[in-house]
């Protein structure tokens, strides 16, 4: 079997080991071998990238744009192949995998535009005779760390404004997605940008994890908020800027005045699709009184309705759980839900198919209170929690009574209500009759609480983590 290589000064390194890339929907199916990197491999990349920091930093804005653009464009007209792919190694469903295709291209578009339209400011001192400048550079050589759960979106959108801002990169994808990491690291070697400027290491964190906060000026990583925090306190003590998401317990406030078919399409979009392994699921679904029993039973209705099966099939509209061991953790807290006395009203069983996969049937339980551990701890599977309450206001308290503040969702009709949840829920995003996962490439993401640290993802604000303010003061009488 070809062993796919590691990224590293521009060549490609194959390692002393390497690690089977299996798919969740058919675990007969072996997508490839991917090389391991080793720590060694990692200090030459982290080398190699601050070799070509002075010379990628300082180069033609033209040529930087160009670059970014045909990384997008290539990405954009490979969308079907590259949605197998993503499909195939993660699980999700063909429709939801090319949108992330999609939406990954887009990102490199949109800062191939960001190079050429970065300003700056300039102001007068309050001395005369004296003018400010302040403008934006880039930070140096950045560690990216990603997920799994957005194999192609998630790196793009932290490769392409590291790359637009004129800094290096050493970029390390979860271990159980390499192939839409390499495809994109394939596409990124051949953009035309010089060697050493991006850089592929594959591998498990645990492995790796201490030469990539070695040497580097800044990391940005999305994942678990245990890892985060450790990433965190290693950084702080190296003096690095450290950028982190680390996901989310999301409440979708229905109230009783809501559009039951709205509210319902919203919980089964952001609590089930992508198999719920999403930051932004809605795993936490907070409904009132009068509304309840019809919203429950619509629910159930529709997800008896849900086609769980091979990601790459047609009819299929979730697919497998992303391997065995997360399988095992949602089965975990579907018994945990129910030790703590909430009813399992639908859903929650190991499914077989046909070939072996890691397939679960989406879970919805009733009757949970905001202290269980299901309505407090981030399953990251398809498993929701039904919270009632008495009303808007106990609405709004128990979706802010939580570590997490990455998004909140409410389906209502009253524009006070809705005006009034948008300014007082405690995250970082508000989705007014929509689901809670699903946001756009060009504006900022991220949250509050135990959600996030350090500035905003995506779009413009991108600018506040990759780079660094310099204020210049010129004395111009004297030049």
């Amino acid at each position: 079997m070809t062993q796919y290589a590691n990224l590293v000064g521009g060549r490609w390194v194959v390692g002393k080991t390497a690690s089977l890339n299996i798919n969740p929907s058919d675990t007969n199916d072996v997508i490839g071998e991917y090389a391991q990197a080793s720590p060694d491999d990692v200090t030459a990349a982290i080398d190699a990238a601050r070799h070509a920091f002075p010379g990628w930093s300082r180069g033609g804005l033209q040529e930087r744009s160009e670059a970014l653009y045909r990384i997008g464009a290539e990405i954009l007209a490979r969308a079907d192949e590259l949605a197998d792919l993503l499909a195939r190694e993660e699980g999700k469903v063909l429709r939801e995998a090319k949108g992330e295709v999609v939406r990954a291209g887009n990102v490199f578009r949109f800062f191939a535009g960001e190079v050429v339209r970065g300003g700056g400011q300039r102001l007068a001192s309050i001395r005369p005779g004296v003018d400010i400048e302040i403008t934006r550079e880039p930070l140096g050589v950045i560690t990216l760390i990603t997920p799994w759960n957005f194999p192609i979106a998630i790196p793009a959108w932290k490769i392409a404004p590291a790359l637009a801002y004129g800094n290096c990169v050493v970029f390390k994808p979860a271990d159980l997605v390499p192939g839409c990491a390499w495809a994109l690291a394939d596409i990124i070697h051949r953009s035309g940008i010089p060697a050493g400027v991006f850089n592929l290491v594959m591998g498990r964190g645990a492995a790796l994890g201490d030469a990539l906060l070695a040497g580097t000026d800044a990391v940005s990583f999305t994942g678990s908020e245990g890892v985060g925090n450790a990433i965190l306190m290693k950084a702080a003590a190296n003096g690095q800027k450290v950028q982190l998401e680390m996901g989310g317990k999301n409440p979708l406030v229905i109230l009783d005045d809501a559009d039951v078919d709205t509210a319902v399409q919203c919980a089964l979009d952001g609590s089930f699709f992508s198999t719920g392994q999403r930051c932004t699921a809605s795993s936490r679904l907070i409904v009132t009184n009068r509304i309840h029993d019809r919203f429950v039973e619509a629910l159930q209705a529709a997800m008896g309705q849900m086609v769980v099966g091979d990601a790459r099939a047609p009819d299929s509209m979730i697919g497998p759980v992303v391997d065995e061991r997360q399988l095992a953790t949602d089965l975990s807290y579907i018994d945990i839900g129910r030790t703590e006395g909430a009813k399992l009203v639908q859903g929650g069983e190991r499914l077989e198919r046909a070939p072996p996969g890691f397939y679960l049937s989406p879970a919805l339980f009733t009757g949970c209170t905001n202290t269980m551990r299901i309505a407090r701890e981030e399953v990251f599977g398809p498993v929701a929690a039904v919270i009632r309450v008495a009303d808007y206001d106990e609405a709004l308290s128990v979706a802010n009574d939580t570590g997490f503040g990455l998004c909140a969702g409410i389906c209502t009709t009253s524009l006070s209500h809705a005006s009034h949840f948008r300014r007082n829920a405690q995250t970082g995003m508000v989705m007014v009759n929509l689901p809670t996962a699903g946001v756009d490439y060009h504006v900022p993401f991220g949250g509050r609480k135990g959600s996030s640290y350090g500035p905003r993802e995506q779009g413009s604000y991108a600018a506040e983590f990759f780079t660094s303010v310099k204020t210049t003061y010129i004395n111009a009488g004297r030049l």
